[in-house]
């Protein structure tokens, strides 16, 4: 991990383990409400769009621009069932199919889910999907 390419939500979540602090309370205390996700890396549900995960740059009502955007075709969680705990445990890479990033790409949102540091490495690192 490379220090001075930590997102403001990583260092966040950093703070927040040594720190003693809840991360759930972390990104709440902040006055400026939902653009506390400027800047993290985040799994996007949209309505006809699917699954997406990516860094938030510009985000707008319900319209969200993610960089690096990888759309997570199918995915299974490491531990549980949920896009929630997929944020948090990651991804079991042997049985998901998450697609090769896009410098960038425009969505409407209907779910925004910060994920931690440990599963943004498993979706980030898993292997781009192949058609079959």
């Amino acid at each position: 991990m490379d220090i001075d390419e930590l997102t403001i939500g990583q260092a966040k979540e950093i703070a927040a383990m040594f720190g003693g602090m809840r991360t759930e309370n972390v990104r709440t205390e902040s006055k400026q409400g939902l653009d506390d996700f400027l800047g993290m890396d985040v799994i996007i549900r949209t309505y006809a769009a699917g699954v997406w995960f990516g860094n938030i740059a510009k985000k707008a009502g319900n319209e969200v621009i993610l960089h690096s955007a990888r759309r997570m075709w199918k995915w299974k969680c490491k531990e549980g069932v949920s896009l929630s705990e997929i944020a948090i445990h990651g991804v079991e890479e042997a049985e998901s199919r998450i697609c090769e990033p896009v410098p960038m790409v425009w969505l409407e949102a209907i779910e925004i889910i910060p994920v931690l540091f440990t599963a943004v490495k498993s979706i980030k690192e898993a292997e781009y999907a192949k058609a079959r």
